[in-house]
């Protein structure tokens, strides 16, 4: 399901941007009622007529699919992971589509930048000097103050963001799973997404892994907010105009 944006981030956001998203039409405003495993239709669907597709999660196995979709529009796409957890296994629990197995999946698609990883398995360790994968690990990425204008430099012309809530610092997000220590900082993680979309074309996104738990609201908002800001960074200079 591709929920409409409206419904996530309209409580702050001001009715000129709104506005623009609805002419847009940048995310579904449907819920479109198909077979399981139909991913790539739907995201197909809306990115074949020009449509910038923002999915929320949930599972981050839903990221593979729509990446194929986008791919098959924009040839040359690279995509831009900001995560804790690397998800390149070949297969876990009987699976090769597990959450786990994510970004394994991605690759059949697109290169891939993968950004704030701080847990790995010795299988995903062994395999990544062959997979097409670049990584910044969260315990050392930041030694050089360039660190964001690195990242940006490994991305293609045309970028696909998924950004799992789980690359956050658990004190601002704990409601994911499994949290790890460490982690980006708000202000952080919107500097590099701001870089990235400023400087490259991004013609899509997902925001995954947010696992609500009953009387905390702050990590809903928290995603809800950063949809916004990925929408304001990607077309306010279109509003302006």
């Amino acid at each position: 399901m591709l929920p409409g944006i409206g419904e996530s981030s309209t409580m702050s956001q001001p009715a000129t941007l709104r506005d623009s998203m609805t002419r847009r039409r940048s995310a579904s405003a449907w819920y479109h009622p198909r077979p399981p495993g139909s991913g790539v239709p739907v995201a197909g669907d809306l990115v074949q007529l020009d449509n910038f597709p923002v999915v929320v999660g949930g599972e981050h196995s839903i990221t593979a699919p729509v990446v194929a979709a986008v791919a098959a529009k924009h040839p040359g796409l690279s995509v831009l992971q900001i995560d804790a957890h690397a998800d390149l296994r070949e297969s876990f629990m009987g699976t090769p589509h597990n959450h786990a197995c994510a970004m394994r999946r991605v690759l059949d698609f697109a290169p891939t930048t993968q950004v704030g990883i701080r847990s790995l398995s010795p299988e995903e360790a062994a395999a990544v000097p062959s997979l097409r994968t670049t990584i910044f690990y969260d315990y050392n990425m930041r030694q050089r103050a360039d660190w964001i204008d690195r990242v940006v430099d490994t991305l293609s012309d045309t970028v696909y963001v998924t950004s799992a809530v789980v690359c956050f610092d658990p004190t601002s997000m704990p409601e994911t799973g499994p949290p790890e220590p460490g982690g980006l900082g708000w202000y952080e993680a919107l500097a590099l997404l701001r870089r990235v979309i400023e400087s490259r074309k991004v013609v899509g996104c997902d925001i995954v892994e947010l696992s609500p738990m009953p009387g905390n609201i702050a990590p809903t908002f928290l995603c809800a907010k950063l949809v916004y800001k990925i929408l304001s960074y990607r077309f306010g200079s279109e509003i302006k105009r």
